[in-house]
């Protein structure tokens, strides 16, 4: 779990105290916002003294902030890592070679892009029973298979997306951002088969269907109130389209916010730029104004952005063709 994030300027491999600034990296009320979006992790935590640094140095992951801002950081390296040091206990995420203007936004997308390694909650989720929730989530994916892993990441990252629009959603709404694309373990665990369907919508309506289908029958057993396993299987069934239920439309929210955030580079390098654009065009018609409004603070690979920056006014956008995904 990701426990503190150590911010350094200059190469701490190349400092001879990497502690040392010469003037904080993030002012007061940049740290308080971070604290905020980001609880449970030390902000802008003081580097390790030098004779603490080598035993510090094997429970963290570092990552250079001048690559992360011209996008050349090896992401899947990155995420590699993280999930050797996540097995292994609490670490420390370190931002290199910062300076101080740009420090506070630098910090705010990499902790979003890093944000599954805090998994949060709230009073909703605090409970034995939503722990028995998260166990039953976790065994059904093996994380050796890639496509796997990365559904698995997309699920627990929609949660704690989920928690940043909404810090009072319900166990039952983020039951459901954890389970809503539960249904690609039997359909697509080892090859994406989205691009292939005649009807996109209808492949992603019944995509949902089955998804409610074994969402429930996951977590009959886990003595969930009725209506509480109800209402889960409900939100995963109606997750594809968006609808004037608040829960709904929060779980849209978190699920697009969470496809820009974390897996639209991704998406490009395994679909390319056609697939990729009208998936864009199809996520933003899901977001809430509200929700679309973070998206200028969440990084993006270059390509994304354009496309992006091509939708700037849509409030909604037609499916993906028959080649898209």
């Amino acid at each position: 779990m990701l426990k503190r994030l150590i911010l350094v300027a200059g190469s701490c491999s190349s400092s001879d105290d990497p502690s040392v600034r010469q003037t904080p990296l993030l002012s007061p009320s940049d740290k308080a916002e971070l604290s905020r979006e980001f609880p449970g992790v030390e902000i802008d935590a003081p580097a390790p003294p030098r004779g603490e640094l080598y035993a510090a140095q094997a429970a963290h992951a570092a990552i250079d902030a001048r690559a992360w801002r011209a996008s050349a950081l090896d992401l899947w390296a990155l995420d590699t890592h993280l999930h050797a040091l996540d097995a292994r206990g609490p670490f420390d995420l370190w931002i290199d070679g910062l300076e101080r203007d740009g420090a506070a936004r630098t910090a705010y997308e990499v902790l979003t892009r890093c944000q599954r390694f805090i998994r949060r909650r709230n009073l909703a989720s605090a409970s034995a029973a939503f722990a028995r929730v998260l166990g039953r989530h976790r065994d059904l994916y093996d994380l050796d298979r890639p496509l796997v892993r990365a559904d698995y990441d997309h699920a627990v990252d929609v949660w704690q997306w989920m928690l940043r629009l909404e810090p009072r959603a319900s166990a039952a709404a983020q039951a459901a951002a954890l389970f809503h694309d539960v249904e690609r373990l039997v359909s697509e665990a080892n090859v994406r088969i989205e691009h292939r369907a005649a009807d996109y919508q209808a492949f992603k309506d019944e995509h949902a269907r089955r998804g409610a289908a074994l969402t429930r029958s996951a977590l009959a057993d886990l003595g969930l109130a009725p209506e509480v396993l109800e209402r889960i299987g409900a939100l995963v069934g109606s997750h594809e389209r968006p609808g004037d239920d608040a829960e709904l439309a929060l779980l849209n929210d978190a699920d697009a916010l969470s496809f820009f955030s974390l897996n639209s580079g991704g998406f490009l390098d395994y679909y390319g730029p056609e697939h990729t654009r009208a998936k864009v065009a199809y996520t933003l018609r899901r977001l809430r104004p509200e929700a679309r409004a973070r998206l200028p603070r969440v990084r993006c690979r270059p390509e994304v952005e354009a496309m992006l920056l091509g939708e700037p006014r849509r409030t909604s956008a037609p499916a993906p063709a028959e080649t898209q995904a």
